[in-house]
């Protein structure tokens, strides 16, 4: 909730903002640090209608990572994830919001 002033008044105006993408791709990236054997990823989701990325997260390639885009990616209401076909997201998208594929 924000509150604001309404403009050329002193009324006080609430405003809530909220943010909504249908559908969202999901990916991850790799690189390392130090060696190859010390991997991180970038997880990532992005709304290719506005080609925004929505949220991201670093770590390891592991499920509780991928948990935790999730997470952030609630507030967002997305209905469809379009995704490759790593096991973590069949594991952790019901299978009537998610797509293998992209968009």
């Amino acid at each position: 909730m924000c509150r604001c002033l309404w403009p050329g008044t002193d009324r006080e105006l609430a405003v809530r903002l909220e943010m909504a993408c249908p559908e969202a791709e999901l990916d991850e990236q790799w690189s390392y640090v130090g060696g190859k054997s010390n991997q991180r990823w970038l997880w990532y989701a992005v709304d290719h209608t506005t080609n925004t990325i929505l949220a991201y997260v670093f770590g390891k390639r592991k499920d509780t990572v991928f948990e935790e885009l999730k997470a952030l990616l609630e507030p967002f209401g997305i209905r469809r994830f379009y995704t490759d076909d790593w096991g973590a997201y069949q594991r952790h998208l019901a299978p009537e919001s998610h797509e293998v594929g992209v968009r």
